[in-house]
């Protein structure tokens, strides 16, 4: 019987290998501790405004201090969107 060709197969060569690119940080240390101090300044300017029935934080507004609360709570909101 005859002996069969062998095909040589061409050496194995390993894709490239793909540089580094540094990636630029930027200091955003200071997005956490304001996203929390507005959240938590919402929540207890509307805690603060049910429990004194109304009276405080500040008389003259009435309802709207709960309008107001929700804006920090949303200011909050706002700040998180820069959290990286």
């Amino acid at each position: 019987m005859p002996k069969s060709r062998i095909r040589k197969k061409a050496d194995y060569t390993p894709p490239p290998a793909k540089q580094a690119t540094n990636i630029k940080l930027n200091s955003r240390g200071w997005v956490a501790p304001v996203m929390l101090a507005m959240f938590l300044i919402g929540l207890a300017w509307i805690v603060v405004f049910y429990v004194t029935d109304g009276s405080l934080p500040i008389d003259a507004l009435g309802n709207w201090n709960i309008v107001v609360g929700f804006g920090f709570i949303a200011a909050g909101f706002g700040v998180s969107t820069q959290w990286k």
